[in-house]
């Protein structure tokens, strides 16, 4: 008589929920006092700013009034502050502080030496220099009455730099293509001065009790004594150690589990049906095409605007002869590029999203489709009515309703105040549809944990999104940045990225790859590793925006330890390689497969590499605001979550096109896919790289200022290296995006020819 020996079944361990719950209470405390701290640690806007004899130079009220002009003619869509904003004009602080700088050097020159500051010999120019320095780096702030004392002779430096800022905005060869007398209001332009020359003023004092300034010495300019901190070089350095401490955790938990990836499952088609219900496609799901169609339509409208926006920077005052920025100047373009990649990739989640919640409740509730319909026709119209806004706001068509029709003003954050609300109420109506189409799998214990991480992930998307609401036109711009950067930061680089890794899951179980087991152990250890650097990393943006020192010290240390996930993508990637071959049943999803494994690949490169390179103090305080800011967004944006969004489209498409129909979109589907992975490439190799590496150079050859402005971008090398650019566009274009199109609309002429 023998004996069966009964494998024990496989059980996950009590410790991934537990470490999860750690993290995530950890992280967000501390991110939250980081950020309550710098309400007190901004840096202070004086009631008066004043010169020795008295005279008023600036108010508080000139200030607050000039961030609205900054922000009601999305100049953050032109040039920087403190090194964030678009990339087309100048950094607005640094330009301002080297200008003023200059003016008193010329007056010392001229008071000590009686000859041009520009012909001192070195010993003497070394001697104003110093003086200057000093100058800037005394802080004249007296918090008992709110006065700012300046410098002397401020008011003909503040007279001289409205007048160059008046000059900057009446032609687009000299500020990237703005409209020609894009602001022409003298008052105006003296409150947008003031607002520039208080971010200058910032980014020179020096902060009580440090020894450095507000900004942390930012921009670099030795011409005001401002040079990278101490800390600056400390940090990074252990940021490197964190960095390999948290490599070393990671590969020690792969040993532990004997490897903890992908591939592996074994789930049988049985299983897979009674998993995820009925392989039908339900009139739900049918309905989610018109989202992956719309995002298709807007991803190629943002590459093409995104062609307009790089030619900008080749060729700012014409576009092949004509003046562009009479219809479409670069700061509306650049708007409509970002607002455009948010819209086009948040609308294919939303579809994708959608289609797997059908998936996993089996069958559709009650009016599920007509309440899906509705849903889409919110969302277009608040793509088209913002995008409408933003132009009519831009061009002082709205009076006082830019604010909450037109262009909001920030960086990523354009859209007016009264379309953001009614796309947060669309994200909490498309969180309740997910949540009635799946509740029947809540029954289900095999899917209840896959349902239960789903909708999760899908709430924090809407609740995420809150923060957008906590500023406005006035609110402190440390502050604003702080908040601003919880809705980019954490819905990109978290949010995002553990709602697409859940989604992923239900995928691979669907189709058999994985265990149940193995899907949920994947979904916590990416969980872990995205929040555990993620959630504090956030603080890598805020190096130089009015926070101390400390906060530095978090965001480099943890943010290098969101690297440590963007590693291990590289075997996901391995993974999805494997399972594309031989006659296995998910072959018919090879083109899904694809877009993962470019996904893993850009990851790995964008995030990962460029990512790290710049996130580093010492690396970022020279770097932040040049094009390898831009490298690393488009590597990694793109790269990551445009390859997803396109990955779910074409999940999407493979199952809602009929056989007969299938050819002409799988192959539209695979020339998308080399022409969009190579055409990034050659974005990256002949532009973008090697001239964010020729800019980070120029930066600490001549200072931040002058790698910023027209004695830079408007040489010759540089303005071939923008044109080399134009190979991997019309790459990216013509043989990535477009295909794209024409498979999604041949797949949903193919549904109408099946109604």
């Amino acid at each position: 008589m023998s004996a069966t020996i009964t494998k024990p079944a496989e059980t996950l361990s009590r410790w991934w929920p537990i470490s999860l719950t750690i993290v995530v209470i950890f992280g967000f405390t501390v991110l939250i006092l980081i950020s309550l701290s710098a309400y007190r640690n901004a840096p202070p806007i004086p009631a008066q700013a004043i010169d020795p004899t008295g005279a008023v130079v600036f108010t508080a009220e000139d200030i607050s009034a000039g961030q609205q002009v900054f922000l009601k003619y999305g100049l953050m869509d032109n040039g920087t502050i403190w090194g964030h904003g678009g990339m087309l004009g100048p950094d607005f602080s640094a330009q301002t502080l080297h200008g003023l700088a200059l003016h008193h050097a010329e007056r010392l020159a001229r008071t000590r030496f009686q000859v041009a500051y520009a012909d001192l010999p070195e010993p003497e120019r070394a001697s104003v220099d110093a003086l200057v320095a000093a100058e800037f780096k005394t802080n004249g702030y007296d918090p008992a009455s709110g006065i700012l004392t300046l410098p002397t002779d401020s008011q003909a430096a503040f007279a001289a730099q409205i007048a160059d800022w008046t000059a900057y905005f009446t032609d687009p060869a000299r500020n990237g293509g703005l409209a020609r007398d894009a602001i022409a209001d003298p008052g105006e332009l003296r409150q947008l001065t003031a607002f520039f020359s208080w971010t200058a003023w910032a980014a020179a004092a020096q902060r009580p009790d440090a020894a450095h300034s507000y900004t942390n010495n930012f921009p670099y300019d030795p011409l005001v004594g401002n040079r990278p901190t101490g800390g600056a070089v400390l940090w990074s350095a252990i940021s490197v150690v964190f960095l390999l401490a948290g490599t070393a955790i990671v590969l020690l938990a792969f040993g532990k589990f004997d490897y903890l990836g992908w591939y592996g499952g074994d789930a049988s088609p049985a299983v897979r049906s009674v998993a995820l219900g009925a392989a039908t496609l339900t009139p739900a799901q049918a309905a989610t095409l018109q989202f992956m169609v719309v995002a298709g339509l807007l991803f190629l409208a943002q590459t093409l605007i995104g062609g307009g926006v790089a030619h900008y920077r080749a060729e700012p005052e014409s576009f092949y002869g004509f003046d562009l920025s009479m219809l479409f100047p670069s700061n509306l373009l650049r708007t409509w590029h970002l607002q455009l990649a948010i819209f086009w990739v948040a609308t294919a989640y939303v579809g994708g999203a959608l289609f797997v919640a059908a998936a996993l409740g089996g069958t559709d509730p009650r009016h599920q489709r007509p309440l899906i319909h509705a849903l889409f026709w919110a969302l277009v119209a608040v793509v088209v009515g913002s995008l409408l806004g933003q132009w009519l706001g831009i061009n002082d068509l709205l009076g006082g309703l830019w604010y909450w029709l037109g262009h909001q003003g920030w960086e990523y954050l354009e859209i007016g105040r009264f379309w953001q609300i009614l796309l947060a109420a669309g994200l909490v109506f498309w969180v309740w549809l997910l949540l009635r189409a799946t509740q029947p799998a809540r029954a289900n214990p095999e899917l209840r944990t896959f349902v239960n991480f789903f909708l999760i992930a899908a709430f924090a998307i809407p609740f995420f999104y809150l923060p957008a609401f906590f500023f406005g036109s006035t609110t402190h711009f440390s502050v604003v940045d702080v908040w601003r950067f919880w809705l980019i930061h954490l819905w990109v680089e978290g949010f995002f990225e553990f709602f697409v890794t859940v989604i992923v899951a239900v995928i691979l179980y669907q189709l058999g790859l994985v265990r149940r087991l193995t899907a949920i152990r994947v979904i916590y250890l990416d969980a872990i590793l995205y929040f555990g650097g993620g959630l504090i990393g956030t603080a890598h943006h805020w190096y130089f925006t009015g926070q101390t020192e400390l906060t530095m010290a978090l965001g480099a240390t943890f943010s290098a330890l969101e690297v440590v996930p963007l590693t291990l993508l590289t075997l996901d990637a391995w993974d999805f390689y494997r399972v594309t071959r031989g006659d296995s049943p998910v072959y018919r999803h090879r083109l899904t497969f694809y877009f993962l494994m470019a996904v893993g690949f850009w990851n790995f490169t964008g995030a990962g590499i460029f990512g790290f390179l710049i996130n580093m103090p010492i690396v970022s305080y020279f770097e932040v605001g040049t094009i390898l800011t831009i490298n690393h967004a488009h590597a990694a944006f793109i790269g990551v979550f445009g390859m997803l969004a396109v990955g779910l489209m074409a999940y999407v498409l493979r199952e809602v096109t009929s056989d007969d129909a299938w050819p002409l979109v799988g192959k539209c589907l695979s020339i998308g896919f080399w022409g969009l992975n190579i055409g990034l490439a050659l974005m990256i190799l002949l532009s973008l790289f090697p001239g964010g590496v020729l800019q980070l150079w120029d930066v600490l050859q001549n200072g931040y200022w002058h790698a910023r402005s027209l004695n830079y971008t408007a040489t010759p090398l540089v303005r071939f290296v923008e044109w080399m650019r134009i190979w991997g566009d019309l790459v990216f274009i013509l043989f990535g995006a477009l295909p794209l199109v024409v498979g999604l609309l041949a797949a949903y002429r193919d549904q109408l020819r099946l109604r």
